[in-house]
């Protein structure tokens, strides 16, 4: 498993127009992080650049004191596996064939799975949930079991870092919790380290051991949700009056919004 991995002075910049400045972030390795902030804040943006799917303008993302951006990109799927937001497959794909795709970067020669390779498709499918199903196509699935095979197709690259952009977006309030559910246990029995932005900041805390609050591309905040999840840092990032109750259950802070801090100038 690595052992560290890092963010130093990343700069980002879309057609010239820089959209995250000397930004420094460090991921606790084997635990869960996730990213919140408003629409726009530059969160997916972050995600995608720590995964390599944005080319950084300055600075870099370093795992175990190497670039990733030096590495092919067959040795960054042996290490990272990201799930983007609203994830597509061509028409009739089953499960098992999306699955099968989480093993190509390990295939030689002409890409036939090997014994190992469908031993670790079964791995997924199992510690998944979704073993019922892996036949049909992904169309005639619901809206948590789809997210549940894309989470499957990630697994089974075997790496030790996924990364999820937005996992539970369009999902109703169950498939939410069983997808968070499903993430929070294979960190706690694989010690895979999870990097996700989410959107419900209820969720965020409940389910994160580290929190990133981002704004404008800059990290405003970051540590324990009980450091994150306070009145003032939900102010300035999201513009809104909150309550922070402990969670009786857990002792996790609850954010209750009640107000915007500023009205809108036309308001």
């Amino acid at each position: 498993m690595p052992e560290k991995f890092e963010v130093r002075h990343l700069d980002i910049a879309y057609d010239e127009r820089l959209i995250v400045k000397d930004l420094n972030i460090h991921i606790p390795m084997g635990k869960i992080t996730v990213l919140v902030g408003a629409n726009g804040s530059g969160k997916s943006t972050i995600l995608k650049a720590m995964a390599r799917l944005v080319k950084p303008k300055g600075g870099g993302v370093f795992l175990d004191g190497e670039s990733i951006h030096h590495k092919s990109t067959r040795e960054v799927a042996r290490q990272l596996a990201i799930l983007p937001q609203n994830p597509s497959s061509p028409e009739g794909m089953t499960v098992y064939e999306l699955v099968s795709y989480g093993r190509f970067s390990s295939q030689t020669g002409f890409g036939s799975l090997t014994p190992d390779d469908r031993q670790i498709i079964a791995w997924a499918i199992e510690v998944t949930g979704i073993a019922a199903f892996c036949e049909l196509p992904l169309n005639q699935l619901s809206g948590g079991q789809r997210q549940r095979a894309w989470i499957a197709m990630a697994l089974a690259q075997q790496t030790d870092i996924l990364f999820l952009d937005e996992p539970t977006t369009f999902l109703d309030m169950a498939h939410q919790l069983e997808v968070l559910q499903l993430l929070y246990r294979l960190n706690r029995k694989e010690k895979r380290t999870i990097v996700m932005v989410v959107h419900d900041l209820n969720h965020a805390a409940r389910y994160a051991d580290h929190l990133i609050a981002v704004r404008q591309g800059k990290v405003l905040q970051q540590g324990a949700p009980r450091q994150v999840m306070t009145p003032e840092v939900l102010r300035e990032i999201f513009g809104v009056e909150a309550d922070i109750f402990p969670d009786p259950r857990t002792g996790i802070p609850l954010c209750i919004p009640y107000g915007l801090s500023t009205m809108p100038a036309n308001f």
